[in-house]
């Protein structure tokens, strides 16, 4: 009989291709999701097979599985700046109630439990790049501080049912990603550039465009992810690509790449936008032999392709 999986959020960008990932390994999958950012478009290629389940239901609520579960990945989340204007509370109650469910759940079953935490945990960074023992520098009561505090009482959660009640829990720090399964109105800065380049529309970038932030092609991260998942590490481990780029230079190379001749208007900064982002690594290649392999052009092509793919 296969070993099953949770992911919570799986209908979502990165748990939809966790979800094909831990299928392709030889692992039943249940993925949950309440649908409210995620969609079942992403996941429909799924359907019918034997090995996967979908249920429809709110993490924030009382988590039941009939049978043995190997493992609970806790991926449930809004996680864009336009979510952290509109669902606020409910991207509070999704990192702690949230989190608190899925921990309960893995403890009863005695399966191990990953975390999708955010390299959102170190704010507006004073150190760069970013290594897993820096504790960030985050505005706890700003727009951003829904996202950034629920993922950071999440990691305290994990660590807590770790120490206190022994489940075997671990901690990914991710990192900007992309890739096909991204919402076309999703607020973050790739879909915007993407969807504003094959629209004719001119590009906007916040501020003077010089913030930097590492993008990760999502193969790359779900690679990362499952070593995690099968390994005895606890972390926090980061998972993200250290190739570090501007917005604007990002803005360019998305226009360019769509053929596009478009201005690039330059808007206000929004409050506590990160200056920089870029992850250190090191952890991950030492502990889990895991580096970015996918050049960050050759992700943008496929996810340009698919974006263009909706659109049409």
């Amino acid at each position: 009989m296969k070993q099953r999986v949770l992911v919570t959020g799986g209908a979502g960008f990165l748990g939809s291709h966790l979800c094909d990932r831990l299928l392709k390994e030889g692992y039943a999958v249940i993925a949950m999701d309440n649908l409210l950012t995620g969609s079942v478009d992403n996941i429909a290629h799924l359907a019918g097979r034997d090995d996967f389940r979908f249920i429809h239901h709110d993490v924030t609520n009382y988590i039941y599985l009939d049978g043995p579960l190997y493992a609970v990945a806790h991926f449930a989340s809004p996680a864009s700046p336009l979510d952290y204007h509109e669902l606020p509370i409910q991207t509070l109650k999704v990192g702690s109630l949230g989190t608190h469910k899925a921990l309960g759940l893995a403890k009863v079953k005695n399966a191990r439990m990953v975390l999708a935490s955010t390299s959102e945990v170190y704010g507006d960074p004073l150190v760069h790049p970013q290594k897993e023992d820096y504790w960030g520098n985050v505005n706890p009561v700003g727009p951003r501080g829904v996202y950034d505090e629920a993922k950071r009482f999440a990691e305290a959660l994990t660590m807590a049912y770790k120490r206190y009640h022994g489940v075997d829990t671990k901690i990914v720090r991710i990192f900007n990603t992309f890739g096909p399964r991204m919402r076309l109105r999703d607020g973050r800065a790739i879909p915007n550039f993407m969807i504003q380049a094959l629209t004719g529309k001119p590009l906007t970038v916040f501020g003077d465009g010089r913030q930097t932030r590492s993008f990760c092609y999502v193969d790359d991260l779900v690679e990362g992810i499952f070593r995690l998942l099968i390994s005895d590490i606890h972390g926090p481990v980061n998972i993200g690509n250290p190739e570090e780029w501007t917005v604007l230079q990002m803005a360019e190379a998305i226009r360019d790449m769509a053929g596009g001749t478009q201005p690039i208007l330059h808007e206000d900064l929004p409050e506590d936008d990160p200056k920089v982002r870029q992850p250190d690594v090191t952890l991950a290649k030492s502990l889990l032999g895991w580096q970015p392999r996918y050049p960050v052009r050759d992700g943008l092509k496929a996810t340009l392709e698919y974006f263009r793919q909706r659109l049409a």
